[in-house]
């Protein structure tokens, strides 16, 4: 029951790592910043209403399996998905297909890989990761975020895919049934950058995009009063955790967005594409430079006594470089 001529590949972020990983495998050679670019993954929405943990929840992506979708619609690859009852229905359906050579991705907690450092786990119910074999009863493991390849005991998979909580993953697992031997990335490339435009300029929605930003940043200013000193803390910290922790986060995003454009301006022979990149990864500085000040603010050790107001300000500056940049990028 194995298959040990997977190649796994260490990437950035887990659900474009898996797509990069498991169509390279069937052959079709796509990046990990090429997937995320086709799939339209970046994106921002802060939404106080939808509380993760207590917390409101900030994104800095879209919403998980979205981009997923997008890079098989829009490269041709038929993908075969299915969700389960119980766990032994998905353990049985899991062993049935990579006892055929299949690797297959799954949907699973993070708090429930014990191959993570116990820093790293939390209850967060959409990583992404594949499994491509078995040795004797450890299911063989390529989880992008990992630098080599994995093993894991089968009651801990279990947990893992079948974790309680919002959103259940329900044992969700994904394995890919046509994969085209060739695509042409070039009609997928712009349609990928014209949804990312049209996400972070024109949803009317005022949470969203580069509203969203200044919508934070608003928010962010008025913590102290609104919540007191504790919250504030809480929810500035969920908004770094966000930003830098998981998966790739927000600063990380928009880096491998950059690397996107990059591999763009050649295929499409763009140039300017390029350009452009450098732009972003200017984004992604100032979005790192906001986490670092607001950690000290979290842990209030900063000497400089960085306020919540200059943090709302910085919040701003990232808003308006990212509204040119893509107003830019647009026209494009």
């Amino acid at each position: 029951m194995n298959n040990h001529q997977f190649r796994h590949t260490q990437t950035a972020h887990c659900e474009s790592g898996v797509i990069s990983n498991l169509l390279g495998h069937h052959g079709l050679k796509i990046s990990e910043p090429m997937a995320f670019g086709i799939g339209a993954g970046l994106f921002f929405g802060h939404l106080p209403f939808v509380k993760v943990n207590g917390v409101p929840g900030t994104t800095y992506r879209i919403w998980p399996g979205a981009i997923f979708q997008r890079v098989c619609k829009r490269l041709g690859v038929k993908m075969e998905t299915a969700k389960f009852s119980s766990p032994e229905k998905g353990m049985a359906a899991l062993d049935q297909v990579i006892a055929d050579g299949t690797p297959v991705g799954l949907l699973s907690s993070v708090y429930y890989l014990p191959y993570f450092p116990p820093s790293y786990r939390f209850h967060f119910n959409a990583h992404n990761l594949v499994v491509y074999g078995k040795r004797e009863d450890q299911y063989l493991v390529s989880d992008p975020v990992m630098d080599t390849v994995t093993e894991i005991d089968p009651d801990s998979l279990v947990q893992a895919r079948f974790a309680k909580g919002f959103p259940a993953p329900k044992g969700k697992m994904y394995y890919p049934v046509h994969v085209p031997g060739k695509a042409s990335f070039e009609k997928p490339i712009k349609e990928g950058i014209a949804q990312t435009c049209h996400y972070m300029l024109k949803i009317p929605i005022p949470m969203f995009g580069v509203k969203g930003i200044r919508f934070l940043a608003n928010r962010v200013k008025d913590y102290p009063q609104k919540v007191g000193e504790r919250k504030s803390a809480l929810y500035l910290g969920n908004i770094i955790r966000m930003q830098e922790e998981i998966g790739t986060g927000g600063a990380g995003f928009r880096f491998v967005y950059a690397a996107f454009l990059q591999e763009s301006a050649v295929l499409l022979n763009k140039p300017e594409l390029s350009r452009l990149a450098t732009e972003l990864t200017q984004a992604g500085d100032l979005w790192r430079n906001f986490a670092f000040a607001a950690g000290r603010v979290c842990k209030s050790r900063s000497a400089d006594n960085v306020s919540y107001k200059e943090l709302s300000e910085m919040l701003m500056q990232c808003a308006a470089t990212e509204e040119a940049f893509f107003k830019k990028l647009s026209k494009i």
